[in-house]
């Protein structure tokens, strides 16, 4: 089997090279994704970039395999930046590692490789099942890394070639791993925050592209002004860090994006905010719609949490359908969430098996 394995420099991905080399595939080539912004924002700060190729180089060194670079930047741009633009400027939250999954690693890198290649390996925590001649996206057995959430809008194609050599490890046994190899970055802290930012802070990059706009924080109970923010697309649905307001805990409820407007609610009420319902559309299936509407399982956001959850399915006019057919569905979880937030996704599960999922809408 020829494989293609995406190297980051990281613990995960390395430790997947690995595995796939032990368990005896010797045709292995690893790539270097370049898909950092660090030319346009190297004055916001240090971009790894460099760091993490030494690291990949090394690692390849040591097992032997070629390691090479490909620059997919302004695919990158193109794809999954200017969507993530755009939805903050419509004051919603973007999922910019869902496309950048769905996108540039198994997109763009699909069609830059040649089709000898049997599969292509990532170090990501999830797991790949086949049955029927369809594949199916598992959840990892650790919950805290799983991330499948962030592969629910992959295609039937595309997991038809993925391999995910780490997804059946917790992430402590692949640091274990780690050190049993050896390996040089076996002690490198995890990468943190957006897929493309790398050292970059989120509030920077949003400046950069956006810049600040000051507009009022307003008690939604009082219509109070009870401080400032500097542009509603730093905000979002739910967010309690960085308002900067005394006597919290504070939580974001409500945008105003046409008067840039910031509405948020005491620890004391923000329940009161929560919801338990809400609309999701641009739904995709992995492996085909569920099958039923009833006790399955959704995340809102990537994470441990998952909700028990019954759906109900609509067609483009609003009337109700059977979920293969839909155009949305309305959701229905357990117990209430404080950060529901328009863009963001819901991602369905049956069971441990991820079925796909969809954007959650501003008119849930």
């Amino acid at each position: 089997m020829k494989v293609a394995v995406l190297l980051s420099g990281g613990v995960d991905s390395s430790t997947a090279l690995w595995q796939l080399k032990r368990s005896g595939c010797t045709d292995l080539t690893a790539y270097y994704l370049k898909v950092w912004l660090e030319d346009e924002l190297s004055y916001m700060g240090d971009c790894p970039w460099e760091e993490d190729l030494s690291y990949a180089q090394a690692v390849c060194d040591q097992a032997g395999v070629p390691l090479r670079v490909v620059s997919l930047q302004l695919e990158y741009y193109e794809r999954v930046v200017e969507y993530a633009l755009s939805e903050l400027k419509a004051g919603r939250t973007p999922s910019p590692d869902i496309f950048c999954n769905q996108r540039i690693k198994f997109g763009a890198f699909f069609d830059h490789i040649d089709e000898s290649y049997d599969k292509v390996a990532t170090g990501h925590y999830a797991r790949v099942g086949e049955d029927d001649g369809l594949f199916r996206l598992k959840r990892a057995p650790d919950p805290v890394k799983d991330q499948s959430y962030f592969l629910s809008h992959l295609s039937q194609f595309q997991m038809s070639r993925v391999l995910f050599p780490v997804g059946e490890l917790l992430k402590s046994r692949v640091r274990d791993v780690a050190h049993e190899l050896n390996l040089p970055n076996r002690d490198r802290k995890d990468s943190q925050g957006i897929c493309f930012l790398g050292k970059i802070r989120y509030p920077e990059f949003i400046r950069h592209y956006l810049g600040e706009r000051e507009g009022p924080i307003i008690e939604e109970e009082t219509g109070e002004v009870v401080g400032t923010h500097r542009g509603y697309w730093f905000h979002t649905i739910g967010q309690r860090q960085g308002l900067g307001l005394g006597s919290g805990p504070w939580y974001v409820v409500r945008k105003n994006i046409t008067d840039n407007e910031i509405y948020v609610s005491h620890s004391n009420h923000v329940s009161d905010r929560a919801r338990s319902r809400f609309r999701i559309g641009n739904l995709n299936w992995i492996a085909g719609a569920p099958s039923r509407t009833v006790d399955l399982l959704t995340k809102i956001r990537h994470g441990p949490q998952l909700y028990r959850c019954t759906i109900s399915a609509r067609d483009a006019t609003g009337g109700q359908v059977i979920p293969e057919r839909a155009v949305t569905l309305d959701v229905a979880i357990e117990r209430p969430d404080r950060g529901v937030a328009p863009g963001q996704f819901a991602v369905l599960y049956d069971g441990e098996v991820c079925l796909g999922g969809g954007m959650i809408l501003e008119d849930a």
